[in-house]
């Protein structure tokens, strides 16, 4: 059964969809069987990866979720020939007010995913900015998750409503989830405040945070406008062995040689 891992972050501006698009390529890239799920309604993962959100407005994560239309039938193939992603689209903001009634809700992706969630090795789940039931679907499908951290003192401050969600989400309704990891973004080891956040995390949650920290990088920043992954875009930059990197510790988490 293959795992299902969120890369959740309610604090935009993190690099949670970089990290989610670049750690799902990677683990193809490594020989894993991957399926990127885009649950944001700003849709920057479907975009991110070379499809364009309007292209076809019927088969995305919306209607899997309302139960419209299977998921089988929205998967789309990226440019990794292991790497397959369900996309998002603008109408996924109506979901909570559509819902509201609904039997089960926060336990509507789980649901859906069930029919093909033993067709890969890992599923990774891009979650919207917010706490809202789209975040707690995700939470709810997830074995784990992995939280990206930029490194200023504000970003420390928000992760309080984070893990009081995860524990809400842990007490109700999925129990067996777990933290996978907090990694490190944008991270500038020239400037003492990254430095100091990062020392600062570690002491805290310790071997909870990933030894692999992601580097600022101008080619991580690029790869999106060009529909790529930056292990497609730029292999031989720093972005690109950062995540390659994270995607190996990931595997060591989950007992896998590499």
């Amino acid at each position: 059964m293959g795992k299902v891992i969120a890369i959740a972050n309610q604090k935009g501006g993190v690099g949670k969809t970089t990290t989610a698009i670049n750690l799902a390529a990677s683990l193809s890239v490594l020989e894993k069987k991957v399926l990127i799920i885009d649950a944001d309604p700003q849709a920057n993962t479907t975009s991110g990866l070379n499809f364009a959100p309007d292209n076809d407005q019927q088969r995305t994560l919306y209607e899997v979720m309302i139960g419209k239309i299977d998921i089988a039938d929205v998967l789309i193939q990226t440019e990794i020939a292991d790497l397959h992603m369900i996309p998002s689209h603008i109408n996924l903001v109506g979901l909570e007010l559509e819902m509201v009634d609904a039997d089960n809700r926060e336990m509507l992706l789980k649901n859906a995913l069930a029919p093909i969630r033993d067709n890969y090795d890992y599923i990774i789940i891009d979650c919207s900015p917010s706490l809202g039931l789209i975040t707690v679907n995700t939470l709810t499908a997830a074995d784990s998750v992995i939280i990206p951290v930029q490194p200023e003192f504000f970003a420390l401050e928000g992760l309080g409503k984070l893990l009081q969600t995860i524990r809400l989400v842990q007490s109700g309704v999925n129990p067996d989830l777990t933290i996978e990891g907090f990694v490190v973004t944008m991270f500038d080891g020239r400037t003492r405040v990254h430095t100091q956040v990062l020392a600062e995390l570690r002491d805290h949650f310790r071997d909870l945070v990933f030894k692999t920290v992601i580097q600022r990088n101008i080619r991580l920043s690029e790869a999106p406008s060009h529909g790529k992954p930056i292990i497609l875009y730029d292999i031989m930059c720093n972005g690109s062995t950062n995540y390659l990197n994270l995607a190996r510790e990931v595997l060591e988490h989950n007992g896998e040689s590499i």
